[in-house]
């Protein structure tokens, strides 16, 4: 059973953006889903997804905290109609709503959290923000790498990662939901300073590798 409106007040909103058919399962225009889901595996104790509201929606207990793990099935570039009706019906502050999505600009595997910021061209960020009238929300994106020369970007973000990416991006999701928790539980400075910079050198570091690998077999 959903939360009712009297549990609002320490009621917060994680929202992973993904596409919902199977065939988009694994892109990387899904990591997204993909962090929500790992935060379900570790927390939601046998719990069963719920639709409603145009979403899968999971609600759980974190050190008492009460969440609503949510992936909208609305298609990327519709995210903020499931949004939307969310943050209107429970009427949660916007600082108590997280968006986790892919992000094309990040290096791969870098993760970057912020209180708030433009949608930086993503489509679901883009309709979040037109539907919910403002850009006052956290989000927490994760790097995706750039599309090579020549690809279009949105070929790119429906494609899947290559097998080398792979164990990178498992780990970049793991830690990814760890910052979520550190996000619930002490707010988003403390989960901005304890992922943002740290990640982003592990991320250079990955990259430079390989590069050198690419170069190696050039």
């Amino acid at each position: 059973m959903l939360y009712g409106r009297r549990s609002l007040v320490i009621m917060k909103l994680i929202v992973g953006l993904g596409n919902p058919d199977a065939e988009y399962q694994g892109t990387r225009h899904n990591v997204g889903f993909e962090v929500v889901d790992c935060l379900a595996q570790n927390w939601a104790s046998g719990q069963s997804w719920q639709c409603n509201f145009s979403s899968q929606i999971l609600p759980i207990l974190l050190n008492s905290q009460k969440l609503l793990l949510i992936k909208p099935q609305t298609y990327m570039n519709r995210s903020g109609l499931a949004v939307a009706a969310l943050v209107g019906f429970y009427q949660v502050p916007l600082c108590d709503l997280l968006v986790v999505c892919d992000d094309l600009n990040l290096a791969l595997g870098q993760l970057r959290l912020r209180a708030r910021g433009s949608h930086g061209g993503h489509k679901g960020l883009l309709d979040i923000q037109q539907r919910l009238g403002t850009t006052e929300y956290p989000r927490l994106r994760i790097g995706i790498g750039h599309p090579p020369l020549g690809q279009d970007a949105a070929d790119y973000v429906l494609g899947r990662f290559r097998p080398e990416e792979r164990p990178l991006m498992d780990q970049a999701v793991r830690r990814a939901a760890d910052a979520v928790v550190v996000w619930v539980r002490e707010g988003i400075d403390a989960a901005m300073n304890r992922f943002n910079e740290r990640q982003t050198n592990r991320a250079k570091s990955e990259n430079s590798k390989s590069k050198t690998n690419d170069d190696s077999h050039a």
